[in-house]
């Protein structure tokens, strides 16, 4: 017995495609248009808060910028990537659990390196200063 080609074979996918849309997620311009307007508002106010100097202290801006930067990545997860967290059975929940999990090690570790090769450097005598300007 030959099947049509476009039918669907016995496991419910289509023969045709190769594979099922995933429900609830619909790729529009809209959709398209809102992720870009977004990111572009989440570039731009952090942009202006660093070059303005808005906020009082260095810490406190760098603690808004990893909030924007933050809510940047959603945004794109979610209106580029469309990631979430009902798709493909929950992997991309695992996936972003443990990309999450990178992202912190090699922050954590990139910032205590950091410090540490700050607090460890010998100081400059005047006489370097000048040379390096």
């Amino acid at each position: 017995m030959s099947q049509h080609p476009h039918s669907s074979d016995s496991h419910g996918h289509d023969a045709h495609h190769g594979h099922e849309a995933t429900p609830g997620i619909h790729f529009s311009l809209r959709g398209y248009l809102t992720g870009f307007f977004l990111s572009v508002v989440l570039t731009a106010i952090p942009f202006w808060l660093v070059m303005g100097k808005v906020l009082p202290s260095a810490t406190v801006t760098g603690v808004v910028l990893i909030a924007f930067a933050v809510v940047q990545i959603l945004v794109h997860m979610v209106y580029f990537l469309h990631l979430d967290a009902r798709s493909e059975g929950g992997w991309n929940l695992i996936s972003i659990i443990f990309t999450l999990i990178l992202l912190v090690i090699v922050l954590t570790g990139t910032l205590w390196v950091m410090h540490h090769m700050n607090t460890n450097m010998m100081p400059m005598t005047p006489h370097d200063a000048r040379m390096v300007d």
